[in-house]
């Protein structure tokens, strides 16, 4: 019997959108349609980065989309691409969808027909709990949840990887069906011969013959074979033969794996539970399993095995599936899709507290310069201005966490950085713990934010100290590091090319896995109570992430924890660039000629806004909203100075977009963008132009005049065209 050279299905780039929104169907070909060369090479970053492999010159843009906007259309499509030998490979099924099948019961009725299709479910509401979904319709590892609205990138990532997982399983499965066709062939053929043998002598030599030709093909088909297997002995005792594979995988020797016991690389319950099933039901099919090799290296697998006959002895044929990488990436989706969960509730959290805050700092402030205000009265506000500077400095760690913060990116000589801020922590973290520095000669700088670094130096260095109370040694170490693809396969946060590491190390308790699976959890801290906010290493990953990088830990009980931070080199050529807060201040005397305009819904903010600015001589008009504001320019215009707004207003105009009308009706307008966070309206890196600048929140009534002197101050600009989103 020959074995068939195994042809490799086609490349499955067949979608169908079933959802009963037209707009959403529009959404999902203009994001899977024909892209433009530069989305393209992003998502050949991103798929090499999920199957370890460059791309095989598709490019996203080939998939081919089909609608249907009820859940018994989309069945109905379902079979005919299947009868007609097209069948889709993903499918995307919204939860919703009246007064049809809603998308639960439309998945249940399509999987029981059609259970290779990889569904995606696309929902913004709530409607079904993970486990409700996996009671409905199974806990299948061909279903994920995309929440809306999505991102194109995503979607972009999941529709390549779903589609490629289709056709993985179609092989998959034709080299299971034709390894089982090749058992039962060889079974028959060896029962066959054995009855020969028991028949007339003189067919004895042919029939020798041709077992012997039998278990040649046999051979060359078993050791042949890409798929790892094994025939074992029945008690588990070593193997009768193994293939190259399958010895490869377990990472030994030949002769360790036909001599060794299987409990020596696989847990003695999962030996157990196969001997069993093979003893009750004589197959086993994908049973979940953790291989061990001799390095301690961990491999998961997916286990079949059957019972063999060779020879009138029985015997058990092992077929092994590597998924560890599957798995890896399975685990990193969900990783990612929690930080990405946490991160935006953390960013919106925070903005909302900087306008509360700054309502509170602003006038606790200009209460505090009332010379006449009661000394114990005074003392209160003192006491409640210190704890908002306390909750203002949290804002900012859930900023730097949800990478939404204000960064200002330079050339920065990290073991300068590292010197420098030693030197300070060696006055806080003891005579108990040993400091020491392993600092890389000749670094080249790094592209970052100098205040960021410092926060990140000073919380790894902190948090160490808090993990060795009873002293041990604090390591910080400089490296230059080539990320290759190699290294990306492990750690797909990871970016390639060159980047500085920066290494803390300390000698203390260690973390347990589950505990270093959480902290880079915002508010997780597993200090006592009072002891810690839980934000230092959230920060230190949100401000990585910010910065192009990454963040990696080794850890274990009773042996320490290493944190490595990757920073990108700085761009040749580039020119550090100097913070605005750096930038020396001349003093500009307001008087009751100049007028502003401030925009901002949030009542007392607008209140406290306007009396700052009328405190120190500005004459101020205010509007609760954008269209507010446009009524008020109407009839103020001429005598205008200067816009102050917030970004984000009801009433469908937001600050940039009513930027964008005046400055077009009068474009010498000097323009203060101000928000609870930057990266609402230009980006975590917003370069000021001359007629428009940013203030962040909170601020106080000084920062709030210096701003708004410093910008009238400012030689005028041409009139700036701001894009309107």
């Amino acid at each position: 019997m020959n074995l068939a050279p195994l042809t490799l299905p086609p490349s499955n780039h067949r979608i169908l959108i079933i959802d009963d929104n037209p707009s959403i169907h529009e959404d999902f070909r203009k994001i899977l349609g024909p892209a433009d060369v530069s989305l393209s090479k992003e998502l050949d970053v991103a798929e090499a980065s999920l199957f370890g492999d460059e791309t095989d010159g598709e490019r996203p843009g080939n998939f081919q989309i089909d609608s249907a906007f009820q859940g018994q259309d989309g069945l109905e499509k379902v079979r005919v691409a299947f009868s007609e030998g097209k069948p889709y490979a993903v499918a995307f099924v919204d939860v919703r969808m009246p007064p049809g099948w809603d998308g639960i019961e439309t998945i249940s009725r399509i999987w029981k027909e059609f259970p290779d299709l990889q569904i995606v479910i696309c929902t913004a509401y709530s409607d079904y709990s993970w486990d409700e979904i996996a009671k409905s319709v199974g806990n299948s590892d061909q279903i994920l949840v995309l929440k809306k609205p999505f991102d194109n990138v995503e979607v972009l990532q999941i529709a390549h990887a779903l589609s490629k997982k289709w056709q993985l399983t179609q092989i998959a499965r034709k080299q299971m069906e034709e390894l089982e066709a090749l058992v039962s062939q060889r079974t028959v053929e060896l029962r066959a011969a054995n009855a020969q043998l028991k028949g007339e002598v003189a067919e004895r030599a042919a029939a020798e013959e041709a077992l012997r030709r039998s278990e040649e093909r046999f051979s060359k088909a078993f050791h042949g074979s890409p798929v790892p297997m094994a025939i074992q002995q029945p008690n588990g005792d070593g193997c009768l033969d193994a293939n190259a594979s399958f010895v490869e995988l377990l990472g030994t020797s030949r002769e360790a794996v036909l001599a060794g016991k299987t409990s020596f690389w696989l847990n003695e319950s999962t030996s157990v539970t196969i001997r069993e099933e093979l003893a009750a039901r004589h197959v086993v099919r994908n049973l979940a399993a953790t291989v061990v090799t001799p390095s301690d290296e961990k491999r998961e697998v997916l286990v079949a095995a059957e019972n063999l006959e060779l020879g009138n002895s029985p015997y058990h044929l092992l077929i092994l599936q590597d998924i560890t990488d599957r798995v890896r990436l399975e685990n990193e989706l969900r990783q990612a899709q929690k930080m990405e969960a946490v991160g935006r509730l953390a960013a919106g959290v925070a903005h909302d507290f900087n306008n509360i805050l700054t309502v509170i700092l602003g006038n606790t402030s200009m209460q505090l310069r009332n010379p006449r205000l009661d000394e114990k009265l005074a003392a209160s506000l003192n006491h409640v201005q210190t704890a908002a500077e306390r909750a203002t400095a949290l804002t900012r760690q859930l900023l730097a966490y949800s990478r939404k913060q204000m960064i200002q990116r330079r050339s920065v000589a990290l073991n300068e950085v590292v010197e420098q801020t030693v030197a300070m922590l060696r006055r806080v973290i003891g005579e108990h713990i040993a400091l020491d520095m392993q600092l890389a000669p000749d670094l080249p700088p790094i592209f970052a934010d100098p205040s960021n670094v410092d926060q990140v130096i000073m919380n790894l260095a902190l948090n160490a100290r808090d993990a060795m109370p009873d002293g041990g040694r604090l390591t910080l170490t400089t490296t230059r590091v080539e990320i290759d693809k190699a290294y990306r396969a492990r750690n797909s946060e990871a970016q390639l090319g060159p980047h500085i590491c920066l290494a803390v190390k300390d000698t203390g308790h260690g973390m347990d896995t589950a505990t270093v699976a959480r902290i880079f959890d915002p508010f997780f801290t597993t200090k006592d109570p009072g002891k810690g906010t839980g934000m230092g290493l959230a920060t230190v990953y949100g401000a990585l992430k910010q910065h192009g990088g990454w963040v990696e830990v080794d850890s274990a009980p009773g042996r320490g924890t290493t944190i490595r931070t990757y920073f990108p080199l700085c761009p040749e050529g580039h020119v550090a660039t100097v913070r605005k807060s750096e930038i020396a201040l001349t003093e500009v005397a307001p008087t009751d000629k100049i007028t502003i305009l401030v925009v901002e819904d949030e009542d007392m903010l607008r209140e406290f806004v306007s009396d700052a600015l009328m405190t120190v001589g500005y004459r101020v008009l205010s509007a609760a909203n954008g269209k507010d504001a446009l009524g008020v320019w109407a009839k103020h215009k001429e005598k205008i100075d200067l816009l102050l707004t917030d970004v984000v207003m009801p009433e469908s105009i937001s600050g940039r977009q009513l930027a964008h009308m005046l400055i077009m009706d009068k474009p010498e307008l000097k323009v203060i963008f101000t928000s609870g966070y930057s990266s609402e309206l230009f980006g975590a890196e917003f370069e000021s132009e001359k007629n428009h600048i940013f203030l962040a929140k909170p601020y106080l009534p000084d920062r709030l005049a210096q701003t708004v002197a410093s910008h009238l101050q400012s030689r005028p600009a041409p009139a700036v065209a701001l894009a309107v989103s």
